[in-house]
């Protein structure tokens, strides 16, 4: 009796992907193309030797080597928002230490050019989509700002989101400028944490 169960293990055929699972296949070995061979390797073919799969389904996934560039950089950028935005709701903070928090992940992220998300954003530089993709992560941080603030704000959803909207601008100029050496990254940082604090403190006067 164990002799079959053993020989219907070994000759079933492995449970096939759904559309979302392969997707998630796929999108995960294209990140370790970018992070082991460097951004200029992924191309459809190679994405799909290095996951076994046949150029037909990457095609069906993905259609260009664009859309598998954005998708991958959304991804990348959604991996890491959500990721902040748990770690912060699970640990109750004082304003203070989640404008700090707040600014040197928001400071750091966007001032490092050697990760993959900066990498395969430089793969689509002079793309047509790439300004729509950057403005749709743009209003993801906002959001992720929004979550992560809102329970020290008095504002109203539609004031926070549009003082969010301006810290977001706020922390790429700054970003910007430490990348070009015009400041160093604990001002920079400060600078900003400060600024987080003083658009969400209270001070009665501000509205």
């Amino acid at each position: 009796m164990q002799k079959n169960t053993e020989q219907s293990a070994i000759s079933s055929p492995p449970r096939r992907l759904s559309k979302a699972e392969r997707r998630r296949q796929l999108l995960d070995t294209a990140l370790l193309i970018v992070r082991e061979e460097d951004a200029d390797r992924l191309t459809l073919g190679h994405l799909a030797v290095r996951a076994g799969v046949s150029k037909p389904v990457v095609y069906d996934h993905f259609g260009t080597r664009s859309g598998l560039l954005i998708e991958l950089y959304k991804w990348i950028d959604t991996e890491r928002v959500t990721a902040f935005r748990d770690a912060m709701s699970k640990t109750a903070r004082s304003l203070e230490e989640t404008a700090q928090v707040l600014a040197s992940a928001y400071i750091q992220c966007a001032a490092d050019n050697t990760d993959e998300f900066h990498a395969v954003g430089a793969a689509l530089a002079g793309s047509e989509e790439k300004a729509a993709v950057f403005q749709e992560l743009l209003d993801n941080c906002v959001q992720m700002f929004m979550s992560v603030l809102e329970p020290h704000a008095t504002w109203s959803a539609d004031e926070l989101e549009r003082c969010c909207i301006g810290l977001v601008g706020a922390g790429e100029a700054l970003s910007g400028a430490l990348v070009r050496g015009r400041h160093g990254e604990d001002e920079v940082i400060e600078t900003f944490a400060s600024l987080i604090r003083s658009v969400v403190e209270p001070t009665g006067t501000q509205r």
